[in-house]
C-alpha cells in the first residue's frame, strides 16, 4: 500500500525498477537495461538532480492545473452568456468571429501565458499529491464556480440592463444591439485577461504574485493581449 521509489544501474536492478512506483535509473553508469525499465533517469547521477526533478514535475503539474481552471471558466462563461442571451435576445451576444477571437487568445496565448511559470522552493513544502487525487480539486471547483458566477453577474447586468446602468441609450434599436454587444465582448474578454493571473494558482499556498513580475513572457502576452483586444475593438 505504500509508494516506492527504487534506484538502481545494473541490468540486475531492472525488474525492481519496473516494479516500483518509481523507478531512478543513473544515466552515466545505468546500463541500457536499467534505463528502459525506469521512470526517470539521473543523467548526472547526482541525487541532487531528483530535488530538481520533484520541483519541475510539481510545476508542471500545477500549470496543467492552471490552464483546466482558466479554459473552464472561459468555456462555462462563453456558454452561459451566449445560451442565455440567445433565448433572451433571440440571437448570441457573442457573434460567431468574436468567439474565435476568444478561442484563438485563450487556448494559445493562454496555455503559453500560463505554462511559462517556472519552479520555486515552495513547491517542495507541500505535501505530494496522493495516487487518488484528481487532476481537478476542490480548490479549482471553488476558484472556476466563483470566477463563472462573478462574471455572469457583472455580463448579466450589461446585457439586460444596459440603458439604466451604464448609460447605453442609442437611438437607432440595431445600434443600441451593437453598443451592448461590443460591451459585452470587451468585458468578457478582459474578464479572462485578468484571469491569467488568478489561473497562475491553484492551491492555497501560494501567492498569485508569486514570481509573477519575473516571468517576462507571462507579462508580454497578458500586455499584449490586452493591447490587441482594444485594436479589435475600436
Amino acid at each position: 500500500g505504500e509508494v516506492v521509489a527504487v534506484t538502481g544501474d545494473g541490468s540486475n536492478d531492472s525488474a525492481a525498477l519496473k516494479k516500483a512506483n518509481i523507478g531512478l535509473s543513473m544515466g552515466l553508469c545505468g546500463t541500457e537495461l536499467a534505463k528502459m525499465a525506469s521512470d526517470i533517469v539521473i543523467l548526472d547521477d547526482n541525487f541532487n538532480s531528483i530535488v530538481s526533478a520533484l520541483k519541475w514535475g510539481r510545476c508542471i503539474y500545477d500549470n496543467v492545473r492552471g490552464f483546466l481552471q482558466f479554459q473552464l471558466t472561459v468555456n462555462f462563461s462563453a456558454m452561459i452568456i451566449a445560451f442565455v442571451g440567445s433565448i433572451a435576445l433571440k440571437e448570441s451576444p457573442l457573434k460567431t468571429i468574436q468567439l474565435l477571437w476568444v478561442n484563438l487568445i485563450m487556448d494559445s496565448l493562454g496555455a503559453l501565458a500560463l505554462a511559462t511559470r517556472s519552479p520555486t522552493d515552495a513547491l517542495l513544502l507541500r505535501p505530494p499529491y496522493g495516487e487518488s487525487d484528481g487532476l481537478i480539486s476542490n480548490i479549482l471547483v471553488r476558484n472556476i464556480a466563483g470566477q463563472v458566477v462573478y462574471q455572469m453577474i457583472f455580463l448579466f447586468l450589461i446585457l439586460f440592463a444596459p440603458s439604466k446602468i451604464f448609460g447605453i441609450a442609442e437611438a437607432d434599436e440595431k445600434d443600441q444591439s451593437i453598443h451592448v454587444s461590443t460591451m459585452v465582448f470587451n468585458t468578457f474578454v478582459y474578464f479572462q485577461v485578468f484571469n491569467l493571473i488568478n489561473s497562475r494558482v491553484t492551491s492555497n499556498d501560494l501567492s498569485i504574485f508569486d514570481g509573477l513580475f519575473s516571468n517576462w513572457v507571462f507579462l508580454l502576452i497578458f500586455f499584449g493581449i490586452g493591447c490587441l483586444q482594444a485594436i479589435i475593438t475600436e
